[in-house]
């Protein structure tokens, strides 16, 4: 694409335009300009409203992928695939899934988490060679994120993942982005323009990290992964996650620390069956069993009883 081109396409675009509310940002005091930035931030959770049904669209599939084995697949430049390795990571700790169940995907690499990497979001065929890396395939889901909606590493990703019948999600906080017509779901967050002109790491990224949010939240819900609002399939390698682990036990069972705890031990550390084996009174190996007939899901297993 040429300069003109290029010029002409970031024109159209919300995220670029300059916003009259902070035009004389460099001649405020810091109160000033914090209070400014917190004031444009109040805006993000509402221009998520139109979007969820959507969302909800995303969610149903990748509830689908996992049933099948499948991956939820982040993929984006800079600002935006930073946030997709964000949320990848914290999944396997927060819902104990394998580390390959979430992935993230960023233009340049690894180098790309702490520093630019000059050109590699130009290049859809770098995206077309890294999922094919990852043995991209149709049990996936793809979730293609650009603030722009015009990332060129984004776009052949999602060309190519159509092209393999594989579902896939934009997300971007321009209506005109070309990655919104080119996904099955698109996900547009209509944030306007930034404090700080086209610094869409502001109001455009904690949309995205918001929306990751859900995404990857509700459907952990979804799998089987959550007893009530509890995070009881949270894997405690750590001293505070170990306590989170037994508190958890309490609130889910109301019972002391000290059962929470002899539970776990006998559970091996699973939350799930350590409420099971609590408010049952069966033997672990009922309550591995009724988890399993369950698929997961400690209310059904309950039900059962």
């Amino acid at each position: 694409m040429s300069q003109t081109e290029l010029l002409q396409q970031l024109a159209t675009m919300s995220t670029e335009a300059r916003n009259p509310a902070s035009a004389n940002l460099d001649k405020l005091n810091s109160l000033a300009i914090v209070s400014l930035i917190n004031q444009a931030d109040h805006a993000v959770a509402p221009a998520l409203i139109p979007c969820l049904p959507q969302v909800a669209k995303a969610v149903d599939a990748i509830v689908e992928a996992f049933a099948r084995g499948g991956r939820l697949i982040y993929l984006g430049a800079g600002t935006s695939g930073r946030l997709g390795i964000l949320d990848a990571a914290e999944c396997p700790p927060t819902f104990s899934v394998p580390a390959n169940q979430v992935v993230a995907l960023i233009a340049g690499g690894t180098t790309a988490i702490q520093q630019a990497v000059e050109g590699a979001e130009d290049s859809p065929e770098l995206a077309v060679a890294e999922l094919t890396a990852i043995n991209f395939s149709q049990n996936d889901v793809l979730v293609g994120i650009a603030a722009s909606g015009r990332t060129p590493y984004v776009l052949g990703a999602l060309a190519y993942g159509r092209k393999l019948g594989v579902t896939t999600v934009a997300i971007s906080c321009n209506a005109s982005g070309p990655i919104l017509a080119a996904a099955d779901i698109a996900i547009c967050a209509e944030v306007g323009p930034e404090v700080l002109t086209g610094s869409t790491r502001m109001k455009a990224g904690t949309a995205q990290k918001m929306l990751l949010n859900m995404l990857s939240t509700a459907a952990m819900v979804r799998s089987g992964k959550v007893y009530q609002n509890l995070m009881v399939d949270l894997h405690a390698s750590n001293q505070k996650l170990e306590a989170r682990a037994v508190r958890i036990v309490m609130q889910a069972t109301d019972c002391d620390s000290v059962t929470a705890n002899a539970a776990l031990q006998q559970a091996g550390m699973s939350a799930k069956l350590a409420i099971l084996l609590v408010l049952t009174g069966q033997d672990l190996a009922s309550c591995q069993q009724a988890l399993a007939t369950s698929k997961g899901f400690v209310s059904k297993a309950l039900e059962a009883e």
